[in-house]
């Protein structure tokens, strides 16, 4: 066998051999839009199966990034976020998933123990717990304490009304109890699996723009900020205290050109205001020059559950 097959054959055993899934539930998660993203990759990555050095600046929950490391070789990672909670989740997986999954365990155990009452009492105790821990809790320097607070944030985020990460003005997690009969609150199995995709990845907890330090020429980048608001009932839920502004996305835009300039490959995705209102050019000017295609999604998260359903997305890049 050429060494080229060895290799060949070694990354495609190091893809079969990963199957990590989102471990969080998340407000607008790219599930829906993989098939779209995968069919728009880079003809030399969709012809390799393998990615050199992979940037996404938005992690959130990671969809895409565990869904590329399913299916293709990454060589490398680094995943930026902006929200610190989320941060210390997948930071705590990446360094003690043992320890980690001890502590849900442990939780888990409790939890599906108790009435309906103790429940929603246990589950408002741990929310104020959490919540008190901002004002003291050490988000720079990595330390023990961090298993505790992510295996916090995931129960929360299991136990939770509809599963979504909202946060108010002063950073407190505000989701009310969510009554799940049998929430699946620690999924060892695939924690184990996240862990495995996590290697070789750097996680920071940054604003986006950060991450143009380690975008290079053919870097692949994926940009999934957080939704430009359609209206004014889809804009009911934050998953960072500091928002997402209309400044921001012009912030973002004109970071594309940059890293575009920089010979990245890039791909983005983001709301379509032409949903509401067929005049509304925002990102279409934004944008302008690239190939801004809008796909068919579903509409998970509305306060208005008139409003869900289908609707249409952008997938913007800058390569054919």
């Amino acid at each position: 066998m050429r060494s080229s097959e060895l290799k060949s054959y070694e990354n495609i055993s190091i893809i079969e051999s990963i199957k990590a899934k989102p471990f969080l539930k998340w407000a607008g998660g790219k599930t829906q839009l993989l098939d779209e993203l995968d069919s728009r990759l880079p003809s030399h990555i969709k012809t390799s199966r393998i990615i050199d050095r992979y940037v996404e600046p938005f992690v959130g929950g990671g969809a895409f990034f565990f869904f590329l490391k399913r299916n293709y070789f990454v060589k490398e990672s680094f995943l930026y976020d902006s929200n610190r909670e989320l941060i210390v989740g997948y930071k705590a997986i990446q360094n003690n998933v043992y320890d980690l999954i001890f502590e849900l365990e442990k939780i888990e155990n409790k939890y599906l123990k108790m009435s309906d009452a103790e429940r929603k009492k246990y589950y408002y105790q741990i929310r104020d717990e959490y919540n008190r821990q901002q004002a003291t809790f050490n988000y720079e320097n990595y330390n023990g304490s961090w298993i505790k607070k992510a295996a916090y944030l995931i129960f929360l985020n299991r136990t939770c009304f509809n599963g979504l990460f909202r946060q108010n003005k002063k950073g407190e997690f505000n989701v009310p109890f969510g009554r799940y009969k049998k929430p699946g609150i620690c999924n060892k199995e695939n924690l184990l699996e996240v862990h495995e995709a996590l290697k070789n990845t750097e996680i920071f907890s940054m604003d986006f723009e950060e991450s143009k330090k380690v975008i290079q020429k053919d870097t692949f980048v994926y940009l999934d900020p957080p939704y430009r608001p359609l209206n004014q009932t889809s804009n009911f839920t934050s998953y960072d205290k500091d928002g997402f502004t209309e400044q921001d996305q012009i912030r973002l835009a004109n970071f594309f050109r940059q890293m575009d300039r920089n010979g990245a490959f890039l791909i983005l995705s983001n709301s379509d205001p032409k949903n509401e209102d067929a005049n509304d050019d925002f990102f279409d000017l934004l944008y302008a020059g690239y190939k801004i295609e809008r796909v068919n999604a579903k509409r998970s998260i509305n306060s208005d559950a008139e409003k869900r359903g289908s609707i249409s997305e952008l997938i913007i890049r800058n390569y054919e």
